[in-house]
């Protein structure tokens, strides 16, 4: 099993640009070819470089949620100033949160820490129960090419 910690989290709110997703989650191929066409979309049309001038630290966030009862994925920032046409003001809930990270390339660290949350890690754990709401994955730049990220889904103990 991957390994994860279970931490304490503040409450924090994303702004995020999103969409509702319209593949199967068990169509992997399928869900990464949408996403990757709507962040296409966030850099061609100017909503991504909107959303990092007014982010307060460098970290990106891609964050799951279902909402209105369909499942969205969105782009999203800890803002340090408001971005009127965002397409959701995401809250958090101070909670304990399995928080699980990695390294690897830009591009693929988003879905490899969120298939290894929910294949690996939250599927085996017994002592703790997703709550549901979004949870949310951030990456930032080591450096070196290479991005850090960490998966944070909030739980309660069982």
């Amino acid at each position: 099993m991957a390994n994860y910690t279970v931490e304490h989290k503040k409450s924090f709110t994303l702004t995020a640009y999103g969409f509702s997703i319209q593949s199967n989650f068990q169509d992997m191929p399928a869900l990464q070819k949408e996403k990757a066409e709507f962040w296409g979309g966030l850099k061609a049309d100017g909503r991504f470089n909107k959303l990092k001038a007014a982010a307060k630290d460098d970290r990106e966030w891609s964050v799951n949620e279902v909402y209105q009862g369909r499942p969205w994925n969105y782009f999203a920032v800890e803002a340090s100033k408001t971005v009127a046409d965002a397409t959701r003001i995401i809250e958090f809930p101070e909670s304990e949160y399995i928080v699980l990270a990695g390294t690897g390339d830009k591009e693929t660290l988003f879905d490899q820490l969120t298939y290894r949350a929910f294949g690996e890690v939250l599927s085996q754990i017994t002592d703790y129960a997703y709550i549901g709401g979004p949870n949310a994955t951030y990456r930032k730049e080591n450096g070196n090419g290479t991005f850090y990220g960490e998966f944070w889904v909030p739980v309660v103990k069982k």
